[in-house]
C-alpha cells in the first residue's frame, strides 16, 4: 500500500462512519478509524465526517483532545477532508441551537436556511454541485454532477474563493470549499454513488 493512502477516518461519536470507511476503502484507502489524537500525528490525510447539530460534534471533538493535536497535524501538512457537520466544523461559528464557535479554520459562519412556505428544511435529497472553480477534488467529475444533502444548515465562506462548488436550494451556499490543505464537502459522498466515489478517491489520490 502506498504510503499516501494511508488515511485516519476520525470518529467523534457522531454518527455512523461504517458506510464512510467501506467508500474509502473501495477507492483504495488504507483506512485506520480511531477517536485518539495521539493517531493525529501519525497519517498524512485526515478524514473528519459528522452528522447532527454543531454543538454536540464540538463538544465531542474538544472533549476528546482533538482540536489542537488536529490543528498541529494541519500545519505539518496533512490534509483534511471534512463531511457534512465535518465541513461545518472547518468554520467560525454556528447558530444552529444557539452560538457555538467552531475550529476557525475558514473564515466565516453557519446559519440556517431560511423560513419559508416554499423551501424545504432539511435540505433532503439530490441537488447539483456547481462548479466555481478547479479543484482537484472535483477533478473527473461529469458536467452537471450530482450529489446527495441531508442539513438544514449551511456554511457562509467570508472569503468567496474558498467556495469550490455552489448549490442552490432557493439560497446559494457553499457545498464544496477549499484551502490549501483543508477542503470540506456539505452533502454526503458515501451517498453519492459515482460522484461521491471519484471525490473520495481524488481525496486519497492527492499528492499536497
Amino acid at each position: 500500500m502506498n504510503a499516501f493512502r494511508r488515511l485516519l477516518l476520525l470518529d467523534v461519536g457522531t454518527g455512523n462512519l461504517r458506510s464512510v470507511q467501506k467508500a474509502l476503502e473501495a477507492v483504495g484507502a488504507e483506512v485506520w478509524r480511531s477517536n485518539s489524537w495521539r493517531d493525529l500525528s501519525e497519517y498524512p490525510k485526515i478524514v473528519l465526517p459528522g452528522v447532527g447539530a454543531f454543538g454536540d460534534f464540538m463538544h465531542r471533538l474538544r472533549s476528546l483532545g482533538l482540536e489542537q493535536p488536529l490543528r498541529q497535524a494541519l500545519e505539518r501538512g496533512a490534509a483534511l477532508l471534512g463531511i457534512c457537520v465535518g465541513m461545518q466544523a472547518l468554520f467560525e461559528s454556528s447558530e444552529e441551537m444557539g452560538f457555538h464557535i467552531g475550529l476557525g479554520l475558514l473564515k466565516g459562519k453557519v446559519v440556517r436556511f431560511p423560513q419559508s412556505p416554499w423551501l424545504k428544511v432539511p435540505h433532503t435529497g439530490w441537488n447539483e454541485l456547481i462548479v466555481r472553480r478547479e479543484h482537484f477534488l472535483l477533478a473527473g467529475l461529469p458536467e452537471q454532477p450530482f450529489a446527495y444533502f441531508n442539513h438544514s444548515y449551511y456554511c457562509i465562506p467570508e472569503e468567496e474563493r474558498k467556495c469550490v462548488a455552489a448549490t442552490d436550494h432557493e439560497v446559494t451556499f457553499a457545498s464544496v470549499v477549499a484551502q490549501g490543505n483543508l477542503c470540506g464537502v456539505q452533502f454526503h459522498p458515501e451517498k453519492s454513488q459515482k460522484v461521491g466515489l471519484k471525490i473520495l478517491q481524488n481525496f486519497v489520490e492527492c499528492r499536497l
